[in-house]
């Protein structure tokens, strides 16, 4: 096992089993569909993240060909060069097949990296497409916890009409809390699987912005946890009853 570099098939493990978790305890919260989404999306972005840090052969091979003719011609211009008695060559004629060569080593040399910088493009867009996916994705667990509000638990209130049905004990509360900030964590790690082996700026800023999001969110659901476990309860433990699913 390695410690240096994250593995997909242990992460892929982790959110199957925090889908487990939460589908065990919470059968009816729409919250487990969200954690079955993310399993989904773990394993899909395991191997787009593999593709992406394949290279593709074609692009090099074809940016090795440009500049491997572009050397060649050069060669030959200079070989023909060497052949040729100076007499019957003049210097103007000698430096302007040579400037002509020159260009043309120029413009294949140019190809070349126009092809390379095909298949950095391609992967950036890939990568950032598949971030922002991820990146919708901790918006959504952050609506599941947003009306979970630990101040009903703590004390007593009186809901109005439009007030979301609360149902959960504090010890469930808790777990649910800690379990959407288990889902943000691992959103984070997914998205870090783009920027394992593929040190592109501007992909490694994308997975940097994801993880900052979901830790900002986290840190609102923990800042939740904290007043569950510091405040002692003042009203009577409601019902145990799963969640409604219209609720979540």
């Amino acid at each position: 096992m390695s410690y240096s570099t994250l593995e997909p098939e242990r992460l892929i493990q982790t959110v199957e089993k925090l889908r487990n978790r939460i589908t065990e305890r919470f059968p009816d919260a729409s919250l487990g569909r969200v954690a079955s989404a993310l399993l989904d999306i773990a394993r899909m972005h395991a191997k787009r993240s593999a593709s992406i840090r394949k290279p593709n052969w074609w692009l090099r091979s074809a940016s090795v060909l440009l500049v491997a003719g572009g050397v060649t011609t050069v060669a030959v211009v200079f070989r023909l060069l060497r052949l040729r008695v100076p007499e019957e060559w003049p210097l103007a004629d000698v430096i302007q097949t040579f400037e002509a060569s020159l260009s043309v080593l120029f413009f294949l040399t140019a190809g070349a990296v126009f092809a390379l910088s095909l298949d950095l493009r391609s992967k950036r867009r890939r990568c950032l497409q598949a971030l922002h996916e991820l990146r919708a994705m901790a918006h959504i667990v952050d609506m599941h916890q947003l009306t979970k509000d630990p101040d009903r638990i703590v004390n007593s209130g009186v809901d109005t009409p439009s007030s979301p049905v609360r149902k959960m004990t504090r010890f469930e509360l808790t777990r649910y809390l800690d379990y959407c900030s288990e889902m943000l964590s691992l959103m984070g790690k997914v998205a870090a699987l783009y920027a394992q082996d593929f040190p592109d700026p501007q992909a490694v800023g994308a997975v940097d912005d994801i993880e900052d999001l979901t830790t900002g969110l986290s840190r609102k659901i923990w800042q939740k946890i904290t007043i569950l476990d510091a405040e002692p309860s003042r009203a009577p433990a409601p019902t145990v009853a799963a969640i409604p699913d219209s609720q979540q």
